[in-house]
């Protein structure tokens, strides 16, 4: 076993054991924390992935400028909001999650069926960007190439991280909005 494949499973199983504390934790302050981990460990996933362009982006943008954003809210969130979210229902499978848990069994296996039926190598658009690129050359230091490169190569991660992007902007949305204590 090489020494990349020693560091990406390595990297693999922080990722997702810290995401998995973060899922589970009742802690706040925990959770925060370990979701820094994770969004660093999928920086370093995308440095052994030879993106280094998409894990600078993750640092700056997402542990940069997220992570800090719902440390704010976290932190101007008054203590009546947090004691209200910590008292609501603890159990995992309730009734009240049951429609949360079949939408996302459901995009479950949307996302299924569609890397298992996509023809990646045959899809027009990647074979228009390939010409392209072959066209501009293989200098990678071209602003071009990195377009490309996102939109082809790249393209899962990107969404992977902006659907993880909105689900942080909604959290922090979430944690720092006032509850209004008029009857």
């Amino acid at each position: 076993m090489s020494l990349v494949q020693v560091l990406f499973y390595f990297m693999g199983f922080i990722t997702l054991a810290s995401a998995l504390i973060v899922a589970t934790s009742k802690n706040l302050v925990r959770s925060i924390f370990m979701f820094f981990i994770t969004l660093f460990a999928l920086a370093g996933l995308y440095v052994l992935a030879l993106a280094d362009f998409v894990a600078v982006t993750q640092i700056v943008i997402y542990v940069g400028g997220i992570l800090v954003l719902i440390l704010f809210a976290f932190m101007l969130s008054g203590k009546e909001a947090l004691a209200a979210a910590q008292l609501q229902s603890n159990r995992f499978i309730s009734l009240s999650n049951l429609p949360a848990l079949l939408l996302a069994l459901l995009f479950l296996v949307v996302m299924i069926n569609v890397i298992f039926k996509a023809d990646v190598a045959n899809l027009q658009w990647i074979k228009e960007a390939n010409a392209v690129k072959n066209v501009i050359g293989t200098n990678e230091s071209m602003i071009s190439n990195v377009g490309i490169n996102l939109m082809t190569r790249y393209l899962l991660p990107f969404e992977a991280i902006s659907v993880l992007l909105m689900v942080a902007l909604v959290g922090a949305a979430h944690l720092s909005r006032k509850e209004d204590t008029r009857v």
